[in-house]
């Protein structure tokens, strides 16, 4: 097995695809953060540079992952599962400073790291590695899903305790569909299903804060001035904006009106700013994203090609499909970014190695 290894042209529309949206994402972080950033700074570029500076490690990542063979990354999934577990309880030190409440991040120098974008990552590999060695397994229940139940529940464990219950539900939905393209018993996902919906509604009602997301979820207006309040925004910004859109620049919504506007909401200021036409194109390059992910992940030449490409194109395709619901009032409010235009450096640099990857696996295909 080479080490570097390309043998095909890669899959230039996906790759067209990732580079457009991150382009996006640069323009509308500027656009939305930079107020925000010299009231708090005193530096209108704050976000940007930092962002631009996780472009730029992300796209050399990128690079390197288009050109390394997938087969490699075999080989690391124990280590990266380790270390992802190790980062995950990290997180809940004592003395890990909170930031909003939330320790997701550890910080040094300035700079933060989401471990449970790495843990993604980790589990996807384990997952794609795994389902190949116990294919004939995967229909019995002690074998072929109890061992992944249990170790993909502690990484969601971990994940809800800092307290990110949005990021745990993403990796469990992840973990399911890896299962079910790999032939799992539906019986069993099913069963799964239905015990963690009780957990789930408990964990949802047990916090008042939690509970008033879904209240307002089904009737913002009436909670327009408490936890309807983002949400209520976020329809303003999508209707100012008509078809055209009120200008580049020229939003109202991200003059603190709507909060976290630059991440989990900046679809609301593209939908202002852009229009529905800004919203179009954006739907589309992920429609093309995810489109051609799946082809890759069908055409690759290994199952652990398939399993690693279609995993990947998950963790991309569940958030950025979950955000657009949520800033549309299709989903309650959870705090998921918007992968490649979302203000955040560990996701960015994440999924763009994911794009890599599956570029190779792209550039190894049977056709």
């Amino acid at each position: 097995m080479k080490l570097f290894s390309r043998e095909r042209p890669l899959d230039s529309l996906f790759l067209v695809a990732v580079l457009l949206l991150v382009g996006i994402g640069i323009v509308m972080i500027y656009s939305t953060s930079s107020i925000l950033a010299e009231e708090t700074f005193q530096d209108p570029n704050f976000f940007l540079r930092r962002q631009l500076i996780a472009a730029a490690l992300g796209l050399m990542v990128m690079y390197l992952a288009m050109h390394v063979n997938y087969e490699v990354y075999s080989k690391l999934t124990l280590p990266l599962l380790l270390l992802s577990l190790v980062l995950l309880v990290a997180v809940l030190i004592p003395g890990v400073s909170p930031i909003r409440g939330a320790r997701r991040w550890l910080v040094w120098r300035g700079f933060s790291f989401q471990p449970s974008e790495l843990a993604k990552l980790a589990m996807i590999l384990y997952l794609a590695q795994s389902l190949i060695r116990k294919q004939d397994k995967i229909r019995r229940f002690k074998e072929g899903f109890l061992p992944y139940l249990l170790v993909s529940g502690v990484m969601i464990v971990l994940i809800f305790l800092e307290p990110d219950l949005g990021g745990a539900l993403t990796l469990g939905l992840l973990v399911f569909l890896m299962l079910f393209a790999a032939g799992t018993r539906l019986s069993y996902l099913i069963c799964a299903g239905l015990a963690a919906s009780p957990v789930v509604f408990y964990l949802l009602a047990s916090k008042e804060w939690r509970w008033k997301r879904v209240l307002a979820y089904l009737s913002p207006w009436d909670y327009a001035q408490d936890a309807g309040w983002q949400l209520v925004q976020s329809f303003l910004a999508f209707g100012r904006g008509g078809i055209r859109g009120a200008g580049l620049g020229d939003g109202l919504q991200k003059l603190f009106y709507l909060p976290d506007a630059h991440t989990d909401f900046i679809f609301s200021v593209v939908g202002e700013e852009l229009g529905l036409i800004g919203v179009v194109a954006v739907v589309l390059l992920f429609g093309i994203l995810i489109t051609r992910g799946i082809q890759v992940s069908l055409r690759a030449a290994s199952p652990f090609g398939t399993y690693l490409a279609l995993g990947l194109m998950a963790m991309i395709a569940l958030p950025a499909l979950i955000n657009m619901a949520v800033v549309m009032g299709l989903l309650p409010t959870k705090g998921l970014v918007l992968p490649f235009l979302s203000y955040g450096g560990s996701s960015l640099v994440i999924n763009l190695l994911a794009a890599g990857i599956i570029l190779n696996v792209s550039a190894r295909s049977d056709s």
